[in-house]
This record gives structure tokens, C-alpha cells and sequence, in this order.
């Protein structure tokens, strides 16, 4: 369910620190036709599990920036190339990922993306043997199985989204959980997860909508040379 006020929302946190400008940035180039709204994920240079966020919206068929650049960061291993990508290997996967659905702790959320209440019930599974490997689930308790929980004590998982990874086929053990999501602070990495500050996972939901077919792209910088 989505709740009103998306517009006011958009026109407050968004609209105002938008820049008006095209760009020829060569990580707009892979998204699908589709793609509309666009975030872009680079990692630190020097930095691996740090990184920089910025949205993008397609119109008249240029890229425009929707929001400044805002800090995030990446799983504890940093960006990983999608072919590497495994379960339990803290790495953020590279490439473009689709983004949808939102979920959070809340009855509903200002979005245009589908929403989904994650409560006591909820786990998402990791468990590579499992039939219902990088699925959410509900059960009444944890499953027998290795399962992440869904409301988290932490509250980082208070608000975020579900990012395309591993879904259409899911692989066993090519990874799973892989979120949009509140980070636990500036310099805590996550476990595979692109986190950022809570007030910013706020106004990308907000400005996020299903109808524009949003993605990320993950974008790992070279070492220096």
C-alpha cells in the first residue's frame, strides 16, 4: 500500500536539489531501455566499502541528476564482480540491478514502488540448499534453515527496497538479501547491502515509482596506478 503526500514529499526533499544539466556518464549508459529513474553507486577509490549515490531520471530521452551526490556504503568486501559473486562473501555485486519492492516496519510507506510491512514473522532465506533460496518467507518462529529476519533490532532495515539480485534465475549460492536499506552508520560496512542515512533512503522511496522501472547500477572504482 502507498500513502499520499508523495508529491509534497518530492517537491520538499528532491525537486529543490535537483540539477538541471545532462550528462554523458558512462555508467547511464547500462541502463535497460526501460529505465527511467536511475541510481548510480560508485565505490571510494581508497575507500572500498564506501561509496557515493546520486539518482537520475531519463526524460526527452537525456539523463538529468534528481539528487546531490550522497555518501553510502558497500558490503564489508566491497564491489564484486557479478560472475564472483557468492553467499556469505560480503561483497556488493556489480552491474544493474532492478529496484522493487520496498518494505519497511511500518503499515504503509510514501512510495510509488509496491511496499510489503516487514514484521516478527518475516525472514528472508540464505540458505543455498534451501527451495526457497533468496526468498522472503513467513513463519510463525525462524526456519529451520539459515534465514535472515526481516524486522531487525537495529532498525536498519526500517525502510528499503529489494534489489533485482539473483532473482530471475535464483542461483544457489550466487547470493542473496541484497537491499537498498538505513545504514548503521557512515563507517560500518553491511553485509553485501548498499546502505545510506536514513533521511536519503526516505527520498529515494519517495521519489522512486514502479512505472519508471527504476534500477541501480553498481560501479566498482580501478586501484590507482
Amino acid at each position: 500500500m502507498v500513502s499520499c503526500g508523495r508529491s509534497l514529499v518530492l517537491g520538499c526533499v528532491l525537486v529543490a536539489a535537483a540539477c538541471s544539466s545532462m550528462t554523458t556518464d558512462p555508467a547511464l549508459a547500462n541502463a535497460p531501455a526501460a529505465c527511467r529513474q536511475l541510481l548510480v553507486v560508485r565505490a571510494h577509490r581508497d575507500a572500498p566499502t564506501k561509496a557515493q549515490l546520486q539518482a537520475w531520471e531519463r526524460r526527452d530521452g537525456n539523463w538529468r541528476a534528481a539528487t546531490p551526490v550522497w555518501p553510502a556504503v558497500l558490503g564489508r568486501s566491497g564491489v564484486v564482480a557479478a560472475s564472483q559473486k557468492r553467499e556469505g562473501d560480503g561483497g556488493t555485486p556489480a552491474g544493474v540491478h532492478p529496484i522493487g519492492p520496498a518494505f519497511g516496519y511500518a503499515p504503509t510507506a510514501t512510495t510509488g514502488l509496491a511496499y510489503r510491512q516487514a514484521t516478527a514473522r518475516d525472514w528472508w532465506i540464505d540458505d543455498p540448499a534451501s527451495p526457497a533460496y533468496n526468498t522472503w518467507q513467513t513463519n510463525d518462529g525462524k526456519p529451520a534453515v539459515s534465514a535472515e529476519a526481516m524486522r531487525r533490532d537495529d532498525g536498519q532495515y526500517e525502510l528499503g527496497a529489494v534489489l533485482g539480485w539473483n532473482v530471475d534465475p535464483v542461483v544457489p549460492g550466487r547470493g542473496s538479501a541484497i537491499f537498498l536499506h538505513v545504514w548503521k552508520g557512515p563507517d560500518e560496512p553491511t553485509s553485501g547491502c548498499v546502505a545510506l542515512a536514513r533521511e536519503h533512503v526516505v527520498a529515494l522511496l519517495a521519489w522512486l515509482d514502479t512505472a519508471s522501472s527504476p534500477c541501480m547500477v553498481v560501479v566498482a572504482c580501478e586501484p590507482r596506478r
